[in-house]
């Protein structure tokens, strides 16, 4: 019981500070985008394909989290946008408190896309509200048809599905029909992607509704 009071005390005040976020970036009407995933199921690629697909048409700023580096910022920063990596030195999972002050260092001004890469974890961040206006799962093909099944909450709690590195199907034990049913049977409501970032495949789909998402915050 003990346990479950110390959670609540320390979601709330997470909560409370991922609304002042929340009212900021929409002050300044910036579409905010959580990427979570497990390890190597392809956010960064993910995230560079974005910006080579839209980088041209809206200015984007990314905050990368990481448990050690700066090797994903660095590699977002080739494509010169602003960027800023939080270190959680083994933390699981980033925090509104941490967005808050990575913020702080980031130029933001006239920014319409806000990506924030999360720790690849599929366990902590699902209970963690960072301040953004979606929150899309990441998964490889690699990773096995039931990853839904179980780690339900960070499907739960996510609006966007996008299924990764679709090119590698031929080769793994990874049937798409059953995992997009899986996945569907935990959240109903997911809009689901397929794309490969090596081959490019469903990227132009992924960026084009992204885009239209944007563009309800102007």
């Amino acid at each position: 019981m003990d346990v479950i009071t110390i959670e609540r005390k320390v979601l709330a005040k997470n909560d409370a500070i991922a609304e002042e976020n929340r009212k900021l970036l929409k002050g300044k009407k910036i579409y905010t985008v959580n990427i979570v995933s497990s390890p190597g199921s392809g956010k960064t690629s993910l995230v560079e394909k974005t910006i080579e697909k839209i980088g041209s048409k809206r200015k984007i700023s990314v905050i990368e989290g990481d448990v050690q580096t700066d090797l994903d910022a660095k590699r977002v920063a080739n494509y010169n946008v602003p960027v800023v990596q939080i270190i959680t030195n083994g933390g699981c999972h980033l925090e509104a408190g941490l967005v808050r002050d990575a913020l702080s260092g980031l130029k933001i001004e006239g920014t319409e896309l806000l990506i924030i890469e999360n720790v690849g974890n599929l366990v902590c961040p699902a209970g963690y509200d960072l301040g953004e206006d979606l929150k899309v799962v990441v998964i490889s093909v690699t990773e096995g048809d039931d990853k839904p099944l179980k780690y339900p909450k960070m499907f739960m709690n996510s609006e966007v599905l996008v299924i990764n590195k679709t090119d590698l199907l031929p080769y793994v034990n990874c049937k798409m029909g059953e995992l997009k049913s899986n996945a569907l049977k935990i959240n109903p409501k997911l809009e689901i992607f397929e794309t490969s970032c090596t081959s490019g495949s469903g990227i132009n789909e992924w960026c084009n509704w992204l885009e239209s998402k944007i563009q309800l915050e102007k």
